[in-house]
Parts: structure tokens; C-alpha cells; sequence
């Protein structure tokens, strides 16, 4: 017991910097555009296809948990986070070198646009120490503490990962 709070604390100070550094990172990033880059159009697609990826590996990721192959669950879990990360420097590398798009949906659609993105936006800051933390306790053994943080850590991140895609399908046609 001693041992695991000893490692989740070595690890606390990470995930706060992390959790904070990240979107402070990426909003900084959105006022930057890279000179002399052609606009890279072609990503948007691919970083919607991973947020769809993400979702199906999250499902899948409990469904193993839930039939006990713990290792297949991890495997799963690691590529998850793997694939936000890409997400994330594809989502940048799109934004350094293009304008965001408006939304040109009107009336109702356009409410509910807009309720996507920012629950979107604000949930996929929310996630991240939550994903860390859930981590942490995983490959530190703390797996009762897992499980708990894991509950509150699933839905949030599936409903980043679902958003995402929904999104990039409502705001395509405007690109």
C-alpha cells in the first residue's frame, strides 16, 4: 500500500503538469501558422478516423476487462492513449498550417453544433489528468483505485472520442 501511494505521488506532480501544460500547449499552438506549409487539408479525416478507432478500442478495451484478459485490456488501453496523442499532434499540425472553418449550419442544427464542440472541447481538457490518473494506478497495481477512477475516466473519454467524429461530419461540408 505504502509502495503504491509513494508511486502515485511520484506521478501526481506529472499529471498536473501535464493536464495543464497540454491545452495551454494547443491553444497557444492554434495562434501559430508554420510559413510556407501548404495547407493540410487531407487531416482532418484521418484524426476523425482515430477518434472513431479510439471509441471502438475503448469498447472494446471493456468488454476484455469485463471477459478477464487483463493483458489484451492493457494492450488495448495503450493504444488508445497512443492514439489520442496522435490525434493531437495531427490535430495541431492541421491547425498551424489552415484557418478553423465556421460552421455554416443555421437555426437549430447550429445550437446543437455548437453544444457538441464545447462539451466536446471542454470534456477533452476534463479527460486528461482523469486518463492519466487512471493509468497511473494501473501500472502501479492500485487496481481497486483503478476501477473506481476508470468508471468516471470511460464515458467521458468515449463521449471525447464520439464527439469528435460527430463534429467532423457536421462541419465537413463547410471545409
Amino acid at each position: 500500500m505504502e509502495t503504491q501511494i509513494k508511486t502515485n505521488s511520484k506521478y501526481n506532480k506529472w499529471i498536473w503538469v501535464l493536464s495543464v501544460v497540454i491545452p495551454i500547449a494547443v491553444a497557444i499552438l492554434f495562434t501559430v501558422r508554420i510559413p510556407g506549409v501548404e495547407r493540410m487539408g487531407f487531416l482532418p479525416p484521418i484524426y476523425a478516423s482515430i477518434n472513431a478507432l479510439t471509441a471502438f478500442l475503448l469498447i472494446a478495451a471493456l468488454v476484455m476487462i469485463k471477459n478477464g484478459k487483463v493483458k489484451m485490456h492493457e494492450t488495448i488501453m495503450k493504444t488508445c492513449i497512443v492514439l489520442s496523442v496522435l490525434f493531437l499532434l495531427l490535430y495541431i499540425g492541421y491547425h498551424m498550417t489552415s484557418d478553423s472553418t465556421s460552421y455554416g449550419g443555421e437555426g437549430t442544427i447550429r445550437y446543437v453544433y455548437f453544444f457538441i464542440l464545447i462539451s466536446h472541447i471542454l470534456l477533452s481538457i476534463t479527460v486528461i489528468p482523469f486518463v492519466l490518473v487512471t493509468y497511473v494506478r494501473a501500472i502501479s497495481g492500485n487496481f481497486e483505485q483503478h476501477k473506481k477512477i476508470a468508471r468516471i475516466t470511460f464515458p467521458i473519454w468515449l463521449y471525447v472520442a464520439i464527439t469528435g467524429v460527430i463534429v467532423y461530419i457536421m462541419i465537413a461540408p463547410y471545409y
